[in-house]
């Protein structure tokens, strides 16, 4: 801590620190440091972030800074910093900004030329990746699902063909309804990965297949409590080949067919699914 102590930390700047997921310990010194300095701290919750300080030994004036407020806090963060002071910015758990909020605070802050200094340290998603197994060397962060169905399942077609590791974000009380949102859009043969309670007493991290996930999650009534992060397998370029050649497929049959009789012939043709096929040429016959 001594160390950390003596390295540069200038006011007229805001520290965007990472606080534990779960697990206090998981704290790094310089976010302890940032925290001890700082004139004060912008939080979701004054309740939470009160808390975790006091676990720390340490009491700072608190900041309400929520999605319901975000503008007008920036606002008041810049004058701050302006005045010369150290201002930290955490979320409830995680690192800041990323799916919470946080994100228009850093942006009026720069926007005022002012410094940013961010402080690297716990992430759900980066935790629930390395612990995934899963071999893609890309990811794509897509934060939580629209919560209506019909969103829902619009939002993961336009996510099917990406060939790269999808991260979402899931609170329980969805996690039923999206675990088979995944399956009827994307299919059973990929891989998913169920991180829930990360860091926390009753972590748990558990690999199937899509076609899997429905009887895991019901087998425990216990899995739809705690937050989730999904990982789910990314197309393959397989995929996104056979993608492209039904679409031209469709293309030749719709200008003699019906939507209904080209989705058929289509399926019978590729061996894809015919639900699939015939989403797919609604949109084309829509886009003519």
């Amino acid at each position: 801590m001594q160390e950390v102590s003596q390295q540069a930390w200038p006011t007229a700047t805001l520290y965007v620190v990472a606080t534990p997921i779960g697990n206090a310990g998981d704290i790094t010194l310089r976010a302890i440091n940032a925290l001890a300095i700082a004139d004060a701290v912008a939080c979701e919750d004054t309740r939470n972030t009160g808390q975790l300080l006091s676990r720390y030994g340490l009491s700072k004036e608190l900041l309400a800074a929520h999605e319901h407020n975000e503008r007008e806090a920036a606002q008041r963060i810049v004058e701050r910093l302006r005045a010369g002071q150290r201002i930290a910015l955490v979320s409830d758990a995680g690192t800041p900004a990323v799916s919470d909020p946080g994100a228009r605070i850093v942006d009026a802050v720069r926007a005022a030329g002012l410094q940013v200094m961010p402080l690297p340290g716990p992430s759900a998603a980066v935790a629930a990746l390395s612990a995934s197994g899963l071999v893609q060397d890309r990811f794509l962060f897509a934060g939580f699902l629209p919560s209506k169905a019909k969103q829902r399942e619009d939002a993961l077609r336009k996510l099917a063909d990406v060939e790269a590791t999808l991260v979402l974000y899931e609170a329980p009380h969805r996690i039923v309804d999206t675990a088979q949102a995944l399956l009827s859009v994307l299919g059973g043969e990929r891989q998913v990965v169920f991180a829930r309670e990360l860091s926390k007493l009753f972590e748990e991290i558990h690999r199937c297949s899509l076609a899997e996930a429905p009887a895991w999650l019901a087998a425990d009534a216990k899995r739809e409590k705690g937050e989730y992060v999904l990982l789910v397998e990314g197309a393959s370029a397989a995929d996104g080949d056979d993608d492209q050649e039904a679409r031209r497929l469709l293309a030749i049959l719709l200008e003699e067919c019906s939507v209904k009789q080209a989705a058929s012939l289509a399926a019978r043709i590729t061996g894809l699914k015919k639900n699939a096929l015939y989403e797919q040429a609604l949109k084309m016959k829509s886009g003519d």
